[in-house]
């Protein structure tokens, strides 16, 4: 036997050793389960509030949704200057609103004004919302006109912004005097903004997976080490593909519910697909078209009882 030979067994058997070792005295916990998310059958959550059939993140969308039956709402939230939060995605007005510059610019005041159904285009090719009066809501409307709803709040305004400094605070005291700690999630593309709210909520709050959670994970996933993966999240909420990589695997989805974790998948409104990751073990489908996504759920679980 060579002696490159010999070096790579020695590397191949330090490698199993290691492996082993970690395994041994690895203690895999899996995340408490929270409230919210003590579900048995899978939940549809309206996207904006469902915003294909009315604009987005207005009271219309909202109640139209509810009128099909969804478990609840995923929203994106966003401060104004005079530190409201509302409910509302894009960080400029111009997309969705007669109005034009950053939302952070205006106070709740100037931002009530605005047409929200100002862009929005209908199914049949009208703008059937313009002049309706939609305008913006807070957070505090949305869940007291709620209140049986499952709310999952993603935090848009970045943790190096004045206003998302501010946010994970201001989030925090408004669902405390509420008394609305079991009818929420809290998530965010940072995962610093969701570390900072955790701070104040201290595990009391179900929390999603920011990217670099959602990326953690999966390299968890595909290595031989994920007995070592230490989940920070309660529930995570993620595309069907990420750059080049799959999210949607029957495995992974099997490997973080091991471990507590359901997964939602964002933004679907077809039936085939809603119908083949209920299929994969999906927990939670988030679409635009409450309508589609209710039918295809009922139509799975009687397929399936």
């Amino acid at each position: 036997m060579g002696k490159k030979t010999k070096i790579g067994f020695a590397a191949v058997a330090v490698g199993a050793a290691a492996w082993a070792g970690s395994k041994a005295l690895a203690n895999p916990q899996a995340r408490p389960k929270k409230e919210i998310l003590s579900y048995e059958s899978p939940i549809v959550l309206a996207h904006r509030g469902g915003s294909a059939i009315a604009p987005e993140n207005t009271m219309a969308a909202f109640k139209n949704s509810a009128g099909f039956g969804v478990q609840g709402f995923e929203i994106d939230i966003r401060l104004t200057k005079d530190e409201e939060i509302i409910v509302f995605h894009d960080e400029y007005l111009d997309r969705t609103t007669d109005g034009a510059g950053r939302v952070a610019e205006y106070t709740l005041e100037e931002l009530r004004k605005l047409d929200l159904g100002y862009h929005f285009l209908a199914a049949d090719g009208k703008h059937s919302y313009r002049g309706k009066g939609e305008g913006v809501v807070t957070l505090k409307e949305l869940l007291e006109e709620f209140p049986e709803m499952h709310i999952n709040i993603d935090i848009k305004d970045s943790p190096e912004a004045y206003e998302g400094s501010l946010m994970p605070s201001k989030l925090w005291r408004l669902i405390d005097s509420l008394d609305v700690h079991s009818r929420v999630v809290v998530t965010s593309f940072y995962d610093e903004q969701i570390d900072r709210f955790n701070l104040y909520a201290q595990n009391r709050i179900a929390i999603g997976a920011g990217e670099n959670e959602v990326r953690k994970a999966f390299t968890a996933f595909n290595s031989q080490f994920g007995h070592l993966y230490k989940p920070r999240s309660d529930v995570f909420q993620i595309p069907v593909r990420s750059s080049m990589f799959r999210l949607d695997q029957p495995r992974f989805i099997a490997f973080l519910a091991n471990l507590n974790i359901p997964v939602h998948y964002w933004t679907i409104d077809a039936a085939q697909e809603i119908e083949a990751l209920l299929l994969a073990g999906a927990k939670g489908i988030i679409t635009d078209r409450p309508d589609i996504a209710m039918d295809a759920v009922k139509e799975f679980q009687e397929k399936n009882q």
